[in-house]
């Protein structure tokens, strides 16, 4: 999967995303493997964001390959499951990669 394709897909489950229980979220996405590249996913004011840039102020950044990321967005491998078995890492704040998770998830469910 392209990178572009990649930020795409995170902007369209971003779109679908129950936001309604997030006061401020702050994540930056590393995605390693053929693909890669940085963006970051960014609860504020009501709103969400998805940027191809790197967040300094994170919260907690995740670090996955293209083809787990691809596979994580289409409900295709579990967030936890990954996390276990070594193929997402979290630095920072862990409760608020669980949170992005959980974002990440109400938007697989309301496309499928």
């Amino acid at each position: 999967m392209k990178f572009a394709s990649i930020l795409k897909r995170a902007r369209t489950l971003a779109a679908e995303a129950d936001i309604s229980q997030v006061d401020f979220l702050a994540v930056q996405i590393n995605i390693e493997g053929e693909e890669n590249g940085v963006f970051y996913v960014e609860v504020k004011d009501g709103r969400i964001s998805v940027e191809p840039y790197e967040y300094y102020d994170r919260q907690c950044a995740v670090t996955i390959s293209d083809a787990d990321f691809s596979k994580l967005t289409r409900g295709k491998l579990d967030t936890a499951k990954a996390y276990d078995e070594g193929k997402l890492r979290v630095e920072g704040d862990l409760g608020r990669a669980v949170q992005f998770a959980e974002l990440l998830q109400s938007g697989i469910k309301t496309q499928q």
